[in-house]
């Protein structure tokens, strides 16, 4: 029998709260996962039969590609359920919440979501009942699990229960329930209502610097990284932990050289923010100039952390606001706590170099810290005192002046292994923890203890000679039992960093016998380089697995390359390949000069002429103009400060001649025709690469921005967007550019409104674009 219920004439809730006590089994069709799923009926579901649950299948914003892994689908389901969840968590929510997760957790409640585009937005409501009496009753109606819908809204609900009706209403939630596409509701999604059930409030950041322990997840965890993004892999946690437990107690010394593509940035900046909230000070992060946006980005849409970066005429902050300074002096009064300059400022010395150097910080991070070396590297100079460059000879300055000093390189040693000791000596400045003291065997013969630690030479199993070795800088008590023992019988109270050589004179036979035990893996195991020098790397998070999850520490992610073979060579022809040529030759009219530095001179234009042709053109003009400084995008000591100029007759006519044949050459660029052909005709399977969803990358800003024009006057009907800075990003429709924000470009990705975007570096890392 069919009955109709308005809520115009009566309560709709009482349907529910009447049907469900003793019920043996409830499936809904609803619309999107939320909390209020409980606010009606929460009481008279935990009524429900022994054994019996509730099943309920909704919508959810995933992309029909996220369903195609575990992963995906599970970041995707818990980053909308973090973007809809209200910021106020008060005591209702709070007490809806720990209802919701007990019934999850417990399998009284069921979930799975379907991907919008499977069937569109799921507007059909219905569900099906089977009473405590073993009847069964469907119902149809545009309520949604919400209390606004059954109390509040005008509603309407037929309820049905004819074996013809509950069958149909049965086919139908089964159909979508089974459906390939709907997945289980992720634990990650789970795990967090628990966690919000539990939240307390922490009401001031003294509070929580007040706590014996304080917790970084109290300040991480409602931060953008979490609440919009997948949140922190276990290999970011453990360095972000280590840094700040390192901080409270002396100061964190650290390289961080994770494999490219590992998260660098977002580890060192959130170690530096928990640093700045516990102790108080002003944080400097030295980076290339190409990556000071990046920087600025990820600080603030991912951390909510504000910063300035020096633009050499005054601070930019994260809003755009510009705060001018007279001249260099500026450099000191930095309007946000985190100030960042670019590394070519450091690498060109002078007074801004002393200026920040001179200041006080609470932590000091270098990006691409490889770049701070000695200048004689090489088998000749081995025997040599490091001479270090200007950006090395900085680090070594500001290092007694910050608490805690963080350099971050994927590549700590690249021409030899002293390189590795150079950071490390540099650390150890202010805070003789690394390799001890002035008179340590790590400080005094640092060769050898290279060689020592490499296995080119069989260290000393001696335990007086070992002793020297492991006794300054002494191993902390976190190391290890035995180092946890030894510390009272050699005199070290918690804060001292090395015991004297004589103490192992008056060490008591079990004591010896422990510290020869120690010592014994002292070198392989609990060397300086080893504590001091944080190193993962892609493979080894994807092969090993986390014993908390009992999944890779990383989801591995499987690589195929095209186009690798030596028949897929994208050639240089025609005008283009007379205009390469005409570039070399001005290139070796150049040379011709004493003291120029020709490598670079190549790179600035040779590079960016095999870019494309309109990065080669932008470039060749610009060089022709004797205002430009070759050097304003390359923070190498050796870039040319404006050395070129004035150009001689012979040099102005070639650069002259390299722009009127790439003028001609416009048309027949050959990157942009496989790009073109890949995007168009390219098949994956049963798609088109654009189907899929394309990122196109670019080191340079003028080749992206062509690319991008091209393709729009192409696909007049695809938005193309271009991601670069944030002055020059923005999406082109027809070949028309109109500015965009960053945010918005990717918050575009996410939805699958944008399915091509080309970029430069600054898209390279720390964004959430799987979905191209």
């Amino acid at each position: 029998m069919i009955t109709r219920y308005s809520s115009r004439r009566e309560r709709l809730d009482r349907f529910l709260t009447t049907l469900l006590p003793g019920a043996h089994s409830y499936d809904r069709i609803a619309g999107y996962f939320r909390s209020s799923i409980l606010e009606v009926a929460g009481d008279e579901l935990e009524l429900m039969a022994e054994g019996a649950c509730a099943r309920v299948i909704c919508n959810s914003e995933l992309h029909p590609l996220d369903v195609a892994t575990a992963r995906a689908a599970k970041d995707a389901m818990y980053r909308e359920w973090c973007r809809d969840l209200p910021a106020d968590v008060g005591p209702a929510l709070k007490a809806r919440l720990t209802r919701l997760h007990g019934m999850l957790a417990g399998g009284r409640l069921q979930v799975r979501v379907l991907p919008d585009e499977r069937f569109g937005f799921v507007h059909g409501k219905a569900g099906v009942l089977t009473r405590a009496d073993g009847r069964q009753v469907a119902f149809i109606g545009s309520t949604n699990e919400s209390r606004t819908a059954w109390t509040l809204n005008y509603e309407l609900l037929w309820s049905d229960d004819s074996a013809e009706g509950v069958a149909w209403v049965r086919e139908e939630f089964d159909a979508l329930w089974s459906d390939p596409c709907a997945v289980e509701l992720a634990d990650a999604v789970v795990q967090d209502i628990g966690r919000m059930a539990r939240r307390t409030y922490i009401p001031s950041v003294q509070r929580w610097r007040d706590e014996p322990e304080p917790k970084p997840a109290e300040v991480a965890v409602e931060l953008p990284i979490y609440r919009r993004e997948n949140g922190l892999w276990a290999h970011q946690k453990y360095f972000v932990q280590r840094a700040f437990e390192a901080h409270r107690h002396g100061g964190a010394r650290l390289v961080l050289a994770d494999q490219v593509g590992l998260g660098k940035t977002v580890q060192l900046a959130l170690a530096a923010k928990l640093m700045a909230l516990w102790g108080g000070g002003k944080v400097l992060v030295v980076a290339p100039k190409t990556l000071l946006g990046q920087w600025q980005d990820e600080l603030w849409t991912l951390l909510d952390l504000p910063s300035a970066v020096w633009t050499g005429h005054g601070w930019e902050d994260e809003q755009g606001m510009f705060y001018p300074a007279v001249g260099i002096e500026g450099l000191r009064r930095c309007p946000r706590r985190l100030g960042l300059v670019s590394g070519g400022l450091i690498t060109q010395g002078g007074v801004a170099a002393e200026i920040l150097s001179s200041l006080r910080y609470e932590c000091v991070i270098v990006d691409e810290a490889h770049r701070a070396r000695r200048r004689n590297l090489g088998p000749t100079h081995r025997k040599e005192k490091a001479d270090p460059n200007n950006l090395l000879r900085f680090v070594r300055t500001i290092a007694p002046n910050t608490k805690s000093l963080l350099l971050a390189t994927a590549t700590p040693v690249q021409l030899d292994p002293i390189e590795a000791w150079d950071l490390l000596d540099a650390l150890n400045l202010g805070n003789e923890t690394v390799l001890g003291s002035p008179f340590s065997s790590w400080e005094r013969h640092p060769r050898l203890g290279l060689d020592y630690v490499l296995g080119r030479e069989a260290p000393p199993t001696d335990l007086d000679a070992a002793w020297e070795w492991v006794r300054d800088p002494f191993p902390p008590a976190g190391e290890g039992l035995n180092y946890e023992l030894l510390r009272k019988p050699l005199g070290l109270s918690v804060g001292a960093n090395w015991a004297r050589p004589e103490v192992l004179e008056t060490l008591p036979p079990p004591a010896r016998q422990r510290l020869a035990r120690a010592a014994r893996d002292f070198f392989a195991q609990h060397n300086p380089y080893i504590r001091h020098i944080v190193r993962r790397t892609r493979a080894y998070l994807e092969n090993s697995i986390d014993p908390l999850t009992n999944e890779p520490y990383l989801q591995p992610v499987r690589v195929r390359l095209f186009g690798e073979g030596e028949h897929d060579a994208v050639m240089l022809g025609g005008f283009l390949a007379d205009a390469y040529k005409a570039a070399e030759e001005f290139c070796e009219e150049v040379g011709k000069r004493q003291g120029m530095q020709l490598g670079f001179l190549k790179t600035i234009l040779l590079r960016r002429l095999g870019s494309t042709v309109a990065a080669g053109r932008a470039t060749a003009l610009t060089m022709l103009s004797p205002e430009h400084d070759v050097g304003d995008e390359d923070d190498s000591e050796e870039a040319p400060k404006g050395s070129l100029y004035p150009l001689t007759v012979a040099e102005g006519d070639k650069l002259r001649q390299v722009v009127a044949l790439l003028d001609e050459a416009t048309d027949e660029d050959p990157k942009y025709r496989v790009v073109e052909r890949i995007l168009l005709e390219g098949i994956v399977g049963t798609q088109r690469w654009l189907d899929r969803g394309c990122i196109i990358f670019s080191q340079y800003y003028d080749s992206v921005r062509w690319v991008a024009s091209r393709l729009s006057a192409r696909l007049p009907e695809e938005p193309v967007a271009l991601y670069a800075n944030v002055a020059g990003s923005g999406l082109y429709r027809a070949a028309l550019f109109t500015p965009m924000a960053r945010e918005t470009l990717k918050e575009e990705v996410r939805q699958g409104s944008i399915r091509l975007l080309v970029g430069t570096d600054a898209a390279s890392e720390g964004l959430n674009l799987q979905a191209l």
